[in-house]
């Protein structure tokens, strides 16, 4: 990893592009203000940062896009779009199966990793004809150690092998890997940029409004506020007849999000 010599962190100038994955939630949130800082502080024009958003359409809490535009412009940053041309729910219907935790979890590699690797190749052609040597990025993404055991058990710089080729170099990065929660809201409340209303509902995450992955307290959240999604959904689910997950299927979470009182703000009440 290269690191600056006073503070520690990536040396941002050695890179032509630095990619930043976000979603529009907390953590990529926090992570574009801290490398907006980070590379003002290094000197680096902000022409070589470039914003990514992966266009999840349908399935994904309404305003996403357009606040993952707005957070990017409020920097004066580039402001890329990605997105799978068959949507996550077509592709569910197709496939008879939701996506798993393991090696099944095709969302994210179809929906989002192979997405932004076609924004790489376009964003290195672009440059290409100004250097002869390898394009060199920075792929950045807001995963924290504290999100799970399995995100902890990463390593925060790597070289991204899959992506790099004789073209261009591709490091992945995790700026904000050992950032506690407090520390992402601290720095979204410093930083004075809208974050997305289904935090004020109590929401953990945002993501796909149903993640696989989610928490019950957040599904529960995401079907109140969601409900002709969530019987989309349900469509789905028995017409493939496969549950959404081992634990829990659409079906039953529509059954519990009509009896359960969820206090907004609150996911602790729930108690189903």
């Amino acid at each position: 990893m290269q690191m600056t010599a006073t503070t520690g962190a990536v040396d941002l100038t050695t890179y032509d592009v630095v990619l930043v994955n976000s979603s529009a939630g907390k953590d990529s949130q926090a992570m574009l203000d801290y490398l907006v800082e980070l590379a003002d502080s290094q000197g680096v024009e902000r022409s070589r940062l470039v914003v990514v958003h992966c266009d999840l359409g349908r399935v994904e809490w309404k305003g996403t896009r357009a606040l993952a535009e707005e957070q990017a412009r409020h920097y004066g940053l580039r402001f890329e779009v990605v997105r799978r041309e068959q949507d996550l729910l077509d592709q569910v219907a197709q496939r008879g199966m939701w996506p798993g935790a393991g090696a099944t979890r095709y969302c994210t590699s179809d929906h989002k990793r192979d997405q932004v690797a076609k924004l790489l190749t376009r964003l290195v052609d672009e440059r290409r004809g100004t250097k002869w040597q390898p394009v060199r990025i920075l792929n950045c993404q807001g995963i924290r150690a504290q999100e799970s055991d399995a995100r902890a058990a990463k390593l925060p710089f790597q070289v991204d092998t899959r992506a790099t080729n004789g073209k261009r170099h591709v490091d992945l990065y995790y700026p904000i890997f050992t950032w506690s929660l407090e520390q992402v809201w601290q720095r979204i409340r410093q930083s004075g940029v809208r974050h997305h209303e289904a935090y004020d509902l109590g929401m953990s995450r945002l993501s796909c409004c149903f993640c696989i992955m989610g928490s019950k307290p957040d599904l529960l959240i995401a079907a109140q506020a969601n409900p002709e999604l969530l019987d989309t959904y349900c469509q789905v689910e028995e017409q493939i007849g496969h549950s959404f997950t081992h634990k829990l299927s659409i079906r039953s979470l529509r059954s519990l999000a009509q009896a359960t009182s969820i206090a907004q703000g609150n996911p602790s009440t729930v108690t189903a």
